[in-house]
């Protein structure tokens, strides 16, 4: 297979007002995750920027060639390119996104930040690569939806390199936790099979930011925004961002 990107995983830009949301998928998966709540966001009006992370959408042999550094760039391009057009800036991520979403909120100025099932501390991660018997590609860990008939586009296999790559990025974002000042929304699933939901309570509980939520998602599991909680998602999101700019 050739690292082609198809039209299901690649970038997008979506005109709306004055108010730009980054939108950032998570690790081994792609923008395909995350596309239809970013049109219903634009469809309530949102300026909408949605990044493909480096080394992700094609194929895992490309994603080994990356790093966490591969991922924080796509992510600061996508966000200094979304600026540069809007008034008032969100950023929301599911999972590593979630995580990059955090890292965001660290390192820059923005009105808002919206996470989901973050990943901040992965200890079977941890398992899985200090394992010297572990392979070079490890099994997926796409597609974790309680909704049926519902795929995520993810790798069907895992770089082992990268999951080196992903606890360094968690640790990071981990230890700086209070930087984060912005308001927050933490969405947070009862049932996950891939970050354990403590990670959301954690971060709840060790950000900074004084204006902060977070909401069960009774309904889903890690992939929430392709699952049952879809709607509800992008419901609180909208009154959440409108409560700050009001």
């Amino acid at each position: 297979m050739k690292n082609e990107i198809s039209l299901e995983t690649k970038s997008e830009f979506l005109k709306g007002n004055d108010i730009g949301i980054l939108i950032i998928h998570g690790f081994t998966g792609s923008t395909q995750s995350m596309r239809e709540v970013a049109y219903q966001l634009n469809r309530l009006g949102y300026t909408i920027q949605m990044p493909r992370l480096k080394g992700h959408g094609t194929t895992p042999e490309d994603m080994e060639t990356t790093g966490y550094k591969d991922w924080i760039e796509s992510v600061e391009n996508a966000y200094n390119e979304l600026k540069t057009k809007v008034k008032n800036l969100f950023v929301l991520g599911l999972s590593m996104g979630g995580t990059l979403t955090l890292y965001c909120s660290i390192h820059h100025k923005i009105d808002g930040a919206i996470t989901i099932n973050a990943a901040i501390n992965l200890p079977e991660f941890k398992v899985l690569y200090d394992d010297p018997q572990s392979p070079r590609f490890i099994p997926g860990i796409g597609s974790d939806i309680k909704k049926e008939s519902i795929k995520e586009w993810a790798y069907d296999r895992t770089p082992k390199k990268c999951i080196q790559d992903i606890l360094t990025l968690s640790n990071q974002v981990r230890e700086k936790l209070s930087y984060i000042k912005c308001p927050l929304l933490i969405f947070k699933s009862k049932e996950d099979h891939i970050v354990p939901p403590d990670n959301q309570d954690y971060i709840f509980s060790h950000t900074g930011s004084e204006n902060k939520e977070l909401i069960e998602l009774e309904n889903s599991y890690h992939v929430a925004t392709l699952d049952n909680d879809q709607e509800l998602i992008i419901q609180k999101t909208h009154h959440f961002i409108q409560s700050i700019l009001k």
